[in-house]
């Protein structure tokens, strides 16, 4: 199960209301690429597709593919500011290795 924080979760919802479309959920996933050999992403969608799981978090609904959930079981997602930047950090336990950019991860 992935969890949002609830400053990641406020995040969001800020975004969804900036767009102008209630009722968006949150997509997160894993892709292959990165020097690790995989990466994170986060977009918006309508509808959850076959075999997706819907987690709901303090009104956000998240939507996680079958196989990114493999890899994404226990992943807590927080929302940080700091003076390189802002953005949003995976605390994921299933994580064996990281790249040092950050932006890869091998499980």
């Amino acid at each position: 199960m992935i969890t949002l924080t609830s400053v990641a979760t406020q995040r969001v919802k800020d975004l969804v209301a900036q767009r102008g479309t209630p009722g968006l959920a949150l997509r997160i996933g894993v892709r292959g690429g990165g020097c690790s050999g995989n990466s994170y992403f986060m977009e918006f969608c309508e509808a959850p597709e076959a075999g997706d799981q819907v987690i709901e978090c303090d009104g956000v609904r998240v939507i996680v593919d079958a196989r990114s959930a493999q890899m994404l079981g226990g992943t807590e997602v927080d929302y940080v500011s700091g003076l390189m930047g802002a953005g949003f950090k995976f605390s994921n336990p299933n994580v064996r290795h990281n790249c040092a950019c950050g932006e890869s991860f091998s499980a």
